[in-house]
């Protein structure tokens, strides 16, 4: 039989969250990141929705040429940039433009040979990944500015670490303060459009937006702060992961369900049995009383998740019978629930989704 896990993309709500974006950031272009492969909705799927973005961001050079692909002609950023002049020249083919963050770049720049490239200068503001030191901007922005290799404005631009910590907020949000200041003192007098904010920014520092903003998991429906659902945004979710059950038991009580015998029933009850487990993506550290629907009314996980399967309480669901639907997390469940119990966040749930569950548009 085939398996019955389904994750549906919904991609009315993939626009509808674009269009909110816009709402936040009326001034500014919307680049819509798509990397790890649309954040586990499926790059061209989201690349498709999200079509009246400005531009697109993506991690691999890989990437911009599936969204080529499609016949977008949007501009495209490859965020981790290049390391090769075979990048540089793939570059060209695809008309993207490239993060610049390391001094090596800027040496293969200087050097280049065939067409120019755009470029978008990446400054280290305190997240400490990837960009220049602020004392090194002006001279690494001078030397963009004279290079055969670079055509365009140059953006300038940085990356927040926290700033689902929002401007105003009891936590005072002083590391993303600390960033725009260096920031600004950093690029104080020099051209080009300015980028910073994410997800995040876009929704509680609305001083951050500049020329461009860069959303990400917001398109897809995903909060940007920790014990708060997206809804309370106006977002919806883009994804539904959802299965069905195999089988319902009725188990004696003082019995152990699954792996390691975690979990002990308290009375005879019936246990459902869901197709579904890490083999799938869902997280196995997900622990006994994470939240599932089943027909759409709350049940919880119990016992330990499996490679293919989970077991489901089902005292409050004296009708389920095999064969009925069970949704793990998007319309009627928050994943961001379901990310809090396993702990972790819900960005890596969606990426996690594993190659052998089906994939349907709605």
């Amino acid at each position: 039989m085939s398996r019955p896990v389904t994750a549906t993309i919904h991609t009315a709500a993939i626009r509808h969250n674009l269009a909110l974006v816009r709402t936040h950031a009326p001034s500014s272009r919307v680049m819509a990141m798509v990397k790890a492969d649309g954040y586990g909705h499926g790059l061209e799927t989201a690349v498709s929705a999200l079509r009246e973005a400005d531009a697109f961001g993506v991690a691999a050079i890989e990437d911009a040429q599936r969204i080529r692909a499609l016949g977008l002609s949007q501009p495209i950023l490859v965020l981790s940039g290049f390391d090769s002049a075979e990048d540089l020249d793939q570059l060209r083919r695809l008309r993207a433009d490239s993060i610049v963050h390391h001094p090596a770049q800027l040496d293969m720049l200087e050097q280049a040979e065939g067409a120019p490239i755009g470029c978008w200068l990446k400054i280290d503001t305190g997240m400490h990944r990837l960009g220049f030191e602020p004392d090194r901007v002006r001279e690494a922005h001078a030397r963009l500015s004279a290079a055969r290799g670079v055509t365009g404005d140059i953006v300038l631009m940085s990356h927040f670490a926290s700033s689902d910590e929002f401007e105003g907020a009891s936590s005072n949000g002083r590391q993303t303060r600390e960033q725009l200041q260096v920031f600004a003192d950093a690029t104080a007098g020099l051209p080009g459009p300015r980028s910073l904010a994410n997800s995040a920014a876009i929704l509680g520092w609305p001083g951050s937006h500049g020329d461009w903003v860069r959303p990400g998991g917001a398109l897809f429906g995903m909060s940007v702060v920790k014990g708060k659902p997206a809804a309370d945004f106006g977002l919806r979710p883009a994804m539904t992961f959802g299965t069905r059950l195999l089988a319902v038991n009725r188990i004696g009580k003082g019995e152990r369900i699954g792996y390691s015998a975690t979990w002990e029933t308290p009375e005879e009850m019936r246990i459902g049995v869901a197709a579904v487990g890490y083999g799938d993506g869902y997280p196995r550290l997900a622990p006994a009383g994470t939240p599932v629907l089943v027909n759409g009314a709350p049940a919880q996980v119990v016992g330990r998740v499996s490679m293919d399967l989970m077991t489901i309480d089902l005292r409050d669901h004296p009708d389920a019978r095999a064969g009925d639907p069970v949704v793990l997390w998007g319309e009627g469940l928050p994943i961001e629930t379901v990310a809090d119990a396993s702990g972790t966040i819900a960005y890596e749930l969606t990426c996690s989704i594993t190659r052998r569950v089906r994939f349907v548009e709605a």
